[in-house]
């Protein structure tokens, strides 16, 4: 599908991962002009966790989406383990389930494109320009004008697109697998190793996401090979040896991204308002940066809708909308961050997992500090 250069479009979104599909729907259905541009094709995996908390579920069946019928794992228990196996658990109140994100993104571009979105696949965006109040962006099928433009692109900032300098040290890496391992439906585990961690939950489709995190340095240390990292570092771990050894492998080879980093990042810039993962790379373990992607995008849409309206300036909408993200997001990303900095150092993550399995009320209490409020 090619641009309709002619048109004037009320919102342009760059990025077409949760966030933006999320906010392109509400968008729409509030009666806006929207264009969504994604630089791969539905549906695709990428790398993620795949586990949200219930604070979501509501919202995402708001969008149009039964997840009461797709039959997903409901996750109430959690597991934590020390590098060499030592392990503490806990429920989890709240709770989450589990959906891969080659169903929930394809599932939720399905709806955008139902309701009217202009989703554009196998499109990058090359350059936007602000000149009197209206947009231009310029991308691999054209050029379109709009009257705002909002950044969903992830951890990763394109070129137009002043970067985020990262510290050397705090560079890390994703990997993930889908495996078929026997598993229990209600059960998350985080298992630490040697500089970082991995988190295991089933998702749909009987599958269980394998996913961990480590520092660039650690990759580096192992001539760059994921095969040798894993060996002779996860491996280390006694439940992720297991695992590892003892399981399917459905992808051909592991989904990677690298150069991610956490450091406080912001929600406008460069005359682009930013949600998700592109206002705050989400560590995590600050809950699970889905949700905060999501919630964000509520939080945006209602501002943007009020712009679009003229009944606030840009102006208050960068404000307001920055003053609502920090109010919501500030501290769980904190907490992430903290969290981050203590996992996946053998000392000090042995230490802190005895604490919370003698102090119980405790490990709640951090918990229920990394999930929101139902939204």
């Amino acid at each position: 599908m090619q641009i309709n250069q002619s048109n004037l479009y009320d919102c342009a979104i760059i990025g077409g991962g949760l966030a933006g599909l999320c906010l392109s729907i509400q968008l729409v259905k509030n009666g806006h002009s929207v264009v969504l541009f994604e630089k791969n094709n539905y549906p695709f995996h990428k790398v993620c966790g795949e586990y949200i908390s219930m604070e979501s579920y509501d919202f995402i069946q708001s969008l149009g989406l039964n997840l009461n019928k797709m039959n997903l794992p409901k996750i109430n228990q959690l597991s934590v383990t020390a590098h060499k196996g030592y392990k503490i658990s806990s429920t989890l109140a709240m709770g989450g389930f589990g959906i891969s994100r080659y169903t929930l993104d394809s599932e939720l571009a399905a709806i955008a494109k139902h309701n009217g979105v202009l989703v554009l696949e196998n499109c990058s965006v090359s350059n936007v320009k602000l000149q009197q109040e209206i947009y231009t962006v310029e991308t691999s099928k054209g050029t379109i004008n709009c009257k705002i433009v909002v950044g969903s692109y992830g951890k990763i900032e394109p070129p137009f697109i002043e970067r985020t300098k990262h510290n050397k040290k705090g560079i890390y890496i994703g990997i993930k697998y889908h495996i078929k391992t026997k598993f229990p439906s209600n059960l998350i585990e985080l298992h630490n190793f040697k500089e970082g961690y991995c988190g295991i939950s089933k998702v749909d489709n009987d599958t269980v996401c394998l996913c961990y995190l480590t520092t660039s340095k650690n990759l580096n240390k192992n001539n760059n090979d994921i095969k040798q990292l894993e060996k002779n570092v996860l491996m280390k771990n006694p439940y992720l040896k297991k695992y590892f050894t003892e399981s399917e492998f459905v992808f051909d080879k592991p989904l990677a991204i690298s150069k991610i980093g956490f450091e406080k990042k912001q929600t406008f810039k460069n005359n682009v308002l930013l949600i998700g993962d592109s206002a705050g790379a989400i560590a995590p373990l600050c809950g699970n940066g889905m949700s905060i992607a999501m919630r964000s995008s509520k939080i945006i849409s209602n501002y943007i809708s009020l712009y679009l309206q003229k009944k606030i300036t840009k102006n208050q909408l960068i404000k307001y909308y920055t003053k609502d993200w920090n109010t919501n997001f500030s501290l769980r990303i904190k907490i992430g961050y903290y969290l981050q900095k203590l996992f996946g150092k053998q000392a000090t993550t042995l230490v802190s997992l005895k604490v919370l399995s003698a102090f119980p009320s405790l490990f709640q209490k951090l918990i229920a500090l990394t999930h929101g409020n139902k939204f």
